[in-house]
């Protein structure tokens, strides 16, 4: 968090993530008062406040040849009798564009691969294990303008941006989900938004297309794309079992809830959201799914803003305009206790490493009893209820709702 010399906030200031707003906190509060603010904001872990992790050389060296945040912390989980801690070493990376969204695709694509070539290296020499992207981390997103030159972007599964992944993958012996445009191939050429993920052999695992798509305010992602048809896959990984809830599906409690009913351990969420249209939600809704859901969360945003050659509306009223506003970046993780790690800038490309012990995970099961007490049964029926044509909600009236006071 930034301060003019007067002591207001730099309009680049957030407290997105909760970050900005410690260091300002920090800067304010007296030592025993921060340490309480800080234990409301950002939770303990096992009792403690977040630990970092010191990363190797060669990463601080990287990060800083090549200006980006880097930041490492590590999650805790209480020592058990029968197993053994199930660390796993986390990776998430936000970036802006590399070149202007009017230059040539193939250089906007090359230029992107160029830039985030040694943030990887980045992640794989600090032992990252399973390395997650951006939504769309390979182009712009043009889909606010609902022009079709930006289908161009999209790739076949197989395409470039996995085969760029797969040497990472390959050398560093890491997973990488790379979200991407696909283009299915086999299926009448059709596009869709789509998480591949790439094994630490360099084989491809699987995929997830999006089920949720976006439809508010400038975000016309229906234009190009419709839900995806691939469920709520979890991914049985070499690191850890694995999901990918992308981006709008976050809003979505059921969706978060399915990913964990089929066992996930660490749930990935690939964004890309603006200021004004998410970024009071942001802090919120991860911390959320991972209490609710005993899994951790990992949240992934893009960050800068990017301008369109032609001006777009959205029948809002407002004025036609080039841009979405700034991508707000602030990445992060939640772990099933509360406890979440500080967030990565808000304005920086950055590169987010985490260690979390998965035995957390059944432990918090344990203590909480949410899968033990939901009443799933009943769930079910409302569900079944309500998809009927002639469903009428349970509502029980006041017989005197509408009778006159005296």
């Amino acid at each position: 968090m930034e301060k003019s010399q007067n002591g207001e906030l730099n309009e680049d200031a957030s407290i997105c993530g909760y970050d900005s707003l410690h260091h300002l906190l920090k800067e304010n509060l007296k030592p025993h008062h921060f340490k309480e603010v800080n234990r409301l904001l950002t939770g303990l872990n096992c009792g403690k406040a977040l630990e970092t992790i010191t990363l190797p050389e060669s990463a601080t060296t990287l990060s800083i040849e090549h200006d980006f945040d880097l930041q490492a912390f590590c999650f805790h989980a209480d020592k058990e009798v029968l197993r053994e801690p199930r660390v796993v070493r986390v990776g998430l990376i936000q970036n802006s564009i590399a070149l202007p969204t009017t230059a040539h695709f193939v250089d906007q694509k090359n230029a992107i691969f160029a830039k985030l070539k040694p943030i990887i290296d980045a992640a794989g020499s600090s032992g990252v294990n399973i390395l997650c992207l951006q939504e769309f981390w390979m182009m712009p997103y043009g889909f606010c303008t609902r022009e079709k030159k930006w289908c161009e972007f999209a790739e076949p599964i197989d395409g470039e941006s996995t085969k760029f992944l797969q040497s990472f993958a390959l050398k560093y012996n890491m997973v990488i989900i790379s979200p991407i445009l696909e283009r299915e191939m086999n299926h009448g050429e059709v596009i869709w938004n789509t998480a591949v993920v790439i094994g630490n052999h360099g084989n491809i695992i699987g995929i997830h297309r999006k089920n949720h798509v976006t439809r508010v305010g400038d975000f016309n992602e229906s234009t190009y794309y419709m839900e995806g048809n691939t469920g709520h896959p979890v991914f049985e990984t070499a690191f850890g079992k694995i999901a990918i809830n992308i981006c709008y599906g976050r809003h979505v409690p059921l969706n978060c809830l399915t990913f964990g009913l089929n066992g996930a351990e660490i749930v990935f969420n690939p964004c890309a959201t603006v200021g004004e249209f998410t970024e009071p939600m942001w802090p919120i809704e991860a911390r959320y799914a991972a209490i609710a859901n005993s899994y951790y969360v990992a949240s992934i945003n893009r960050v800068g803003t990017e301008t369109f050659s032609s001006s777009f509306t959205s029948g809002d009223g407002k004025p036609a305009h080039s841009d979405l506003g700034p991508f707000y970046g602030s990445s992060y993780i939640s772990a099933p206790d509360a406890s979440c790690t500080p967030s990565l800038s808000r304005n920086r490309d950055g590169l987010l490493i985490s260690d979390m012990d998965l035995n957390l995970c059944r432990q918090f099961k344990d203590k909480w009893c949410f899968r033990m007490t939901a009443r799933y049964e009943m769930y079910a029926e409302t569900l079944a209820r309500y998809l009927k044509p002639d469903f009428e909600p349970q509502i029980i009236r006041d017989p005197l709702l509408h009778k006159r006071s005296l």
